[in-house]
């Protein structure tokens, strides 16, 4: 790794497409690797990391930091070089951030990130060795919109995207399932509209029958006595005989 930068930023985007996998994100939906975009400048940009958000909003996370500076100070023999080669990875670091900040990830037009972009250290150790070497060096990245994470950071952070991504979801199952009952309660309402006025109709029509029988057959000189009572007159008749309830 102290001869490669390429080996280095492969071991870099391993680490962290691990820590992806871990914080329950899912790529295509919630992320997306190696995204590609323009930002105000017409500068082409290629964050390693869009981590998307709800309500259209993003984080950017960049894992190209270089480490050959504290490969070298790992393998140091003495504390002369332990000094050096802590500076010089401390000065990598800060390079770095200074670079990062140049690229104005917020600008991009598709991207609707925070104010801050995350610069994802996939060692611990190389983590904290910056931070010893420069306590302040939080603030100096912060003042760039630079936010420095470790892979326990890292995965802190997005385990709470994956939260956040779960609570959207159920607010919105819950939101569609309020919208599905409305719509059933209004339909119900118009199907026993429609039953009720059908009772009506039926209720009419029963009374419509009654009253056409008790002309046919109820009362003094209704229509089945008279002609009951003309059937004797008749010179002839069929063989067919009133239903005996109209004669009643």
């Amino acid at each position: 790794m102290r001869g490669d930068n390429n080996a280095q930023g492969y071991w870099g985007e391993l680490i962290l497409e691990k820590i992806l996998e871990r914080s329950g994100l899912k790529e295509g939906v919630e992320y997306h690797m190696q995204h590609s975009e323009e930002n105000s400048e017409g500068t082409r940009i290629r964050p390693d990391v869009v981590i998307f958000l709800p309500d259209g909003k993003h984080l950017i996370i960049d894992s190209k930091v270089s480490l050959l500076a504290y490969a070298n100070l790992v393998s140091a023999n003495n504390d002369n070089e332990k000094v050096l080669y802590l500076r010089q990875h401390l000065d990598s670091v800060k390079n770095h951030i200074k670079g990062l900040g140049e690229k104005n990830y917020h600008t991009a037009e598709n991207l609707r990130s925070p104010d801050f972009i995350m610069l994802f250290m996939p060692m611990e150790a190389a983590f904290s060795a910056a931070l010893q070497a420069d306590p302040e060096l939080f603030s100096f990245a912060w003042e760039r919109r630079i936010v420095i994470v470790s892979p326990t950071t890292l995965l802190a952070t997005l385990r709470t995207v994956e939260i956040i991504w779960r609570q959207e979801k159920r607010s919105r199952y819950a939101d569609q399932i309020a919208e599905e009952a409305g719509k059933l309660y209004d339909k119900f309402v118009g199907f026993t509209t429609d039953l009720l006025e059908v009772g009506k109709k039926m209720n009419g029509a029963r009374d419509s029958y009654e009253e056409a029988m008790k002309k046919l057959s109820a009362g003094t000189g209704n229509v089945v006595r008279r002609l009951e009572n003309m059937k004797g007159f008749a010179a002839k008749t069929g063989s067919k005989e009133l239903n005996g309830k109209l004669l009643e």
